[in-house]
C-alpha cells in the first residue's frame, strides 16, 4: 500500500515539475526584454485564472502593462490598467504604470494624479524617482516651477546620476529666476555628460544673466 501512495506521490511531483517547466515566466520574459512573449503569456494567464484569484491576476495585469509600455502601446496599457484597477484599486504598480501612460498620451492632469497617488502609497518604491521626474515635467508644463524644482529635486534625491534630470532641474529653476541654483544644476547635468545639448544652452543662458 506504502509502495502504490509512493508511485502515486512521485508521479504527482513528476507532473507538477514538467508543468512548472513548460509554463513560461512572464516576468522573466520582461526582464529578458521579449516584451511581446511576456505580454502574450500574460492574457493566457488571465483568461485561465478564476476572477477570484485577484493576487494572480494582478500580477498578471502588472507583467502585461510593463511590457505593452515597453512597446509604446499606451492606450493598451490605459485600457488593462484601468480593468486591473477595477480588481484592486490601491495597486502601486498599475497606478505607476498608467499614470507613464497617460503621460505619452498627453493626459497630464490625470497622469499627475497617478503619480502622486503612487508616491503616498509606495513612498520609497522603485519607481519612485520616475514618478517625481513625470510630476516635475508636468509642472513644468504647468508653469509651475517651484513644484517643478520639489518634483525634480526629490527624483534626484533617489537617483541622482541622471543628466537629463539635472538639466531639467535647471530649466526649472532657470524659469523661476533662480539663476544661481540653476547654475549649479547646468553644472551637474554636464559634468555627468559632457557636450549634453540643453545643459550647454541653459548655462549660457543662466550665465548672461548673472
Amino acid at each position: 500500500m506504502k509502495k502504490v501512495f509512493l508511485a502515486a506521490l512521485l508521479g504527482f511531483l513528476f507532473t507538477g515539475l514538467i508543468f512548472s517547466q513548460d509554463k513560461e515566466d512572464a516576468l522573466l520574459l520582461y526582464k529578458n526584454k521579449q516584451y511581446d512573449k511576456a505580454a502574450e503569456v500574460c492574457l493566457k494567464e488571465l483568461e485561465s485564472y478564476p476572477e477570484d484569484a485577484v493576487s494572480r491576476r494582478m500580477d498578471s495585469y502588472s507583467v502585461l502593462c510593463w511590457s505593452l509600455l515597453q512597446q509604446k502601446k499606451y492606450n493598451e496599457v490605459i485600457q488593462y490598467g484601468e480593468e486591473a484597477l477595477k480588481l484592486s484599486y490601491y495597486d502601486y504598480r498599475i497606478i505607476e504604470v498608467l499614470g507613464e501612460a497617460y503621460f505619452m498620451t498627453g493626459k497630464t492632469l490625470k497622469a499627475l494624479d497617478f503619480f502622486q497617488r503612487y508616491t503616498v502609497l509606495n513612498p520609497t518604491g522603485d519607481k519612485v524617482s520616475i514618478a517625481y521626474y513625470f510630476m516635475g515635467e508636468i509642472f513644468i508644463q504647468l508653469g509651475e516651477y517651484n513644484h517643478a524644482d520639489i518634483a525634480l529635486t526629490t527624483a534626484l534625491y533617489h537617483k541622482g546620476d541622471i543628466s537629463k534630470w539635472w538639466s531639467r532641474l535647471g530649466y526649472a529653476r532657470e524659469m523661476a529666476e533662480e539663476y544661481e541654483s540653476a547654475l549649479v544644476a547646468y553644472e551637474k547635468a554636464l559634468a555627468l555628460q559632457p557636450g549634453l545639448e540643453d545643459a550647454e544652452k541653459g548655462l549660457e543662458r543662466v550665465k548672461a544673466r548673472l
